[in-house]
């Protein structure tokens, strides 16, 4: 098939027949970052340990979200799982609003705040983000933050009316979604043996997560940002993140490059991520 047509064609149409509990009972088994670290589950050390390992390996996260620009203001973080990002909004001084579909993230991202004397500064809920209104009352958020959550609900546009209504023109959006065509779908397809463009959508929805068979995963062509994205005002939007780490080293908390990333700068990294990184950085406004 010509690559050209099969990347103009919607993402896979069956996710929006997945129910939603499918996605719940994913997470559940197993909460994003939750194997960061080898120390006990909910301690302060593993926290510390899983916080250092996800910025590590994913740098780009501070500098996206920039917590300290937050401060006194309201946070809405949408799929905050075990909450690393969550306490550095509220470590940076923001009021945060945390929503999340798995209730066992949710456990850890409360003993997290627990641990690091942030609860006060957080609101945890759980829940759909397809259903915000029944989870918030009405009202007014300076920044709506979710990094890599809004591709694995089955309606991702559901979820964005209902963040549109909790903003103002005042307010921004900061967003990470999938990219479609990345260095991480061609891994992908390498590994898998199968080089069809028109499977794209099944390849990536198996292999998106450290934990396979994730029940949904969308990914976006600019294009299709633009679509999804159309009551608001893209204002910035980025690929990065090549994970470039040997993935069995990685595995034993060892970082080594693998080999076909071994020679390459951080200059040259920064170039390719801008064509093939598999996050795109989105930074919007309500039109």
């Amino acid at each position: 098939m010509p690559l050209k047509a099969d990347l103009a064609t919607p993402s896979n149409p069956a996710f929006e027949e997945v129910p939603i509990e499918g996605v719940r009972d994913y997470w559940n088994a197993r909460p994003c970052n939750v194997r960061h670290s080898r120390q006990e589950v909910g301690t302060r050390e593993y926290f510390n340990e899983v916080e250092q390992r996800k910025y590590f390996v994913e740098p780009h996260i501070p500098p996206f979200a920039d917590f300290p620009r937050w401060r006194d203001k309201r946070v809405l973080e949408i799929g905050c799982g075990i909450g690393t990002d969550t306490i550095n909004f509220a470590r940076g001084g923001a009021r945060v609003t945390a929503v999340d579909l798995s209730d066992r993230s949710l456990e850890l991202a409360r003993r997290r705040a627990e641990i690091f004397d942030v609860s006060d500064r957080i609101e945890f809920h759980v829940g759909d983000c397809e259903q915000l209104d029944q989870l918030i009352a009405p009202q007014r958020f300076d920044l709506v933050y979710s990094f890599g959550v809004l591709h694995h609900t089955p309606h991702p546009e559901r979820a964005l009316e209902h963040i549109a209504s909790l903003m103002d023109r005042g307010s921004e959006l900061r967003l990470m979604l999938y990219t479609k065509v990345s260095y991480k779908l061609f891994w992908i397809m390498r590994a898998e043996g199968v080089w069809d463009m028109g499977r794209i959508d099944e390849l990536i929805a198996r292999n998106s997560e450290a934990q396979t068979g994730c029940p949904v995963t969308y990914t976006y062509t600019r294009g299709e940002l633009s679509r999804l994205l159309h009551q608001f005002e893209i204002v910035e939007a980025h690929k990065a993140h090549i994970f470039t780490w040997d993935v069995e080293s990685y595995v034993r908390h060892e970082y080594r490059k693998d080999a076909a990333w071994a020679n390459v700068n951080d200059q040259q990294l920064a170039e390719l991520e801008q064509e093939l990184g598999w996050h795109w950085l989105i930074k919007a406004s309500l039109r």
